[in-house]
């Protein structure tokens, strides 16, 4: 019986040649690997789809880089449905079942958690961009699918330009459901920043910073990563918004920004297959294995 079995996907487990980007997730693996054998785990690392390994014969199982979960959606959903009934899910399987879909953002307001303003476009809602700039009063939004990840179908959009996202619109909003936000503008001019949160404490944080002239902050975008000293108030924000989660997650990465009111607010709650930047704090790593109790 194995303890603990670190989830990748297919791309990950054994990559030729890797790259930059694939050795950060290779190194980072590693750190939490150690860390969690300096613990005392037997651990091993498998891609979630991996059709040969019997989930049964590991304890639990800790999501790192499922990065195609979006693009598998329908059997990633039936995988998490069967695996948690043979394991311990690292986060649990209610949470990842809560943060896969962003109406969890308006859960956290309801628990008074600041988010930027949200409409949110149910599947099946019969509406226009056009019309629902004109409702909202917002010149310049975001629009994107409640269930997405790096960036997928995001858009921005003004007055001048619904008509040319229209079609995949309409195409989208009958199979998915949709949140609007007015564009913050403190995500080009400040950027967002990324607080890590292990065991209920905060380890570290990173500023992401979209690359001139665009709003997504991801490097699949150009946007770059660096180091970040957060004050007290941003801690405490992201402490909060972790605490308003229940079950309380093990690890958590909190995506803060100033909004249009200049208030912190979350823009992001990663708790299922988050970059984590180990590579920054390698400590952080051994926090998360230490909140781990099988």
């Amino acid at each position: 019986m194995n303890d603990i079995t670190i989830l990748t996907d297919d791309r990950y487990v054994n990559p030729q040649n890797p790259d930059w980007y694939v050795s950060n997730i290779l190194k980072e693996d590693g750190l939490v690997k150690t860390a969690l054998e300096n613990k005392g785990f037997k651990v091993t690392r498998k891609s979630w789809s991996d059709p040969e390994f019997d989930w049964s014969k590991t304890k639990a199982v800790l999501f790192r880089t499922t990065w195609d979960y979006f693009d598998r959606y329908a059997e990633w959903k039936a995988w998490l449905e069967n695996t948690s009934k043979v394991t311990q899910m690292i986060n649990p399987f209610s949470t990842i079942q809560w943060n896969m879909d962003k109406h969890y953002l308006g859960g956290l307001k309801k628990k008074g958690v600041n988010i930027p303003e949200t409409l949110y476009l149910e599947r099946g809602t019969q509406t226009t961009l056009a019309d629902l700039l004109k409702e909202t009063g917002w010149n310049d939004c975001i629009l994107k699918p409640c269930i997405s990840g790096a960036a997928r179908h995001t858009y921005k959009l003004n007055q001048n330009n619904t008509g040319e996202h229209e079609a995949t619109f309409q195409q989208l909003i009958a199979e998915e459901a949709f949140m609007l936000q007015p564009f913050q503008k403190n995500v080009v001019e400040k950027g967002e920043v990324s607080l890590m949160v292990m065991g209920g404490q905060f380890t570290h944080a990173v500023l992401k910073v979209a690359k001139p002239g665009d709003f997504r902050v991801q490097d699949d975008f150009g946007g770059t990563v660096h180091e970040y000293t957060p004050n007290k108030e941003e801690i405490a924000f992201a402490e909060k918004a972790v605490a308003a989660c229940s079950p309380q997650p093990f690890y958590a990465r909190v995506d803060v920004i100033r909004d249009n009111n200049d208030e912190l607010a979350v823009i992001e709650m990663e708790l299922i297959e988050p970059e984590l930047w180990f590579r920054m704090k390698p400590e952080a790593a051994d926090v998360l294995a230490a909140s781990i109790k099988l």
